[in-house]
């Protein structure tokens, strides 16, 4: 079975771009100034206030993998290891390229996915005019075409505790990609200092850290999710 990981890192849009109306809507029920900065900053985890800067995608059996990013211009090179693809391009490109990579492979592995990441991918393709090739957030309790590994450590939904892909690393012996300068919450804030290779290498991170985990749980929790 042909498998890719993937990941995808995203930004808000520009605050005063957005509809006066939309910025309420995501502000609605701040109490203080410090509480309306935080509701502002979470705009990156909506499809409507935010855009995807970053993909990563690898193939685990090869090593080898893709990571397209916002680039002025179209332009492609590999990376300093040689073992990824780097394509630079707009929004609608990346978005593409990376329908294209996915349709080629069976299953695809990701941490959150469902939840995020595919929604997400898939409803900024649409604004675009895209059709997305995978449906990634299909019926919940199949893990054949689409693993999200978060589902699968919380027993898809039966667990309450929620685990962070720098949890389940930890747990698991795997060296996490998260760091006191980047993670998560520090990508918007890289990304308006210009630090878009950091992004792209920590989105690249994400990726081998997802990859040893699937191989952690391949042969152990998700025989049980098999029917």
């Amino acid at each position: 079975m042909k498998t890719l990981v993937f990941d995808v890192e995203t930004v808000g849009l520009p605050w005063l771009s957005l509809d006066p109306l939309l910025r309420e809507w995501l502000t609605r029920g701040a109490e203080d100034g410090e509480s309306y900065r935080t509701k502002k900053d979470w705009r990156s985890l909506s499809p409507y206030a935010a855009k995807v800067i970053v993909i990563a995608a690898l193939n685990p059996e090869t090593g080898h993998g893709k990571v397209w990013y916002e680039a002025a211009a179209p332009s492609s090179r590999p990376s300093r290891d040689g073992l990824f693809e780097e394509i630079g391009g707009d929004e609608k490109a990346l978005l593409a390229g990376f329908w294209e990579t996915a349709a080629r492979f069976d299953r695809l592995v990701s941490f959150n996915g469902r939840s995020f990441d595919g929604p997400f991918l898939s409803v900024r393709s649409a604004i675009h005019g895209l059709a997305p090739s995978r449906n990634l957030s299909g019926y919940r309790y199949s893990v054949d075409s689409h693993v999200d590994l978060m589902e699968v450590l919380t027993f898809q939904g039966a667990a309450g505790t929620r685990p962070s892909l720098h949890a389940a690393c930890v747990a698991f012996g795997i060296p996490s990609p998260k760091s006191a300068e980047m993670h998560g919450y520090a990508v918007g804030e890289a990304y308006e200092e210009g630090r878009l290779p950091e992004i792209l290498d920590y989105c690249r991170r994400d990726v081998d850290a997802t990859a040893e985990l699937l191989r952690r749980l391949e042969p152990t929790l998700l025989p049980l999710f098999r029917r």
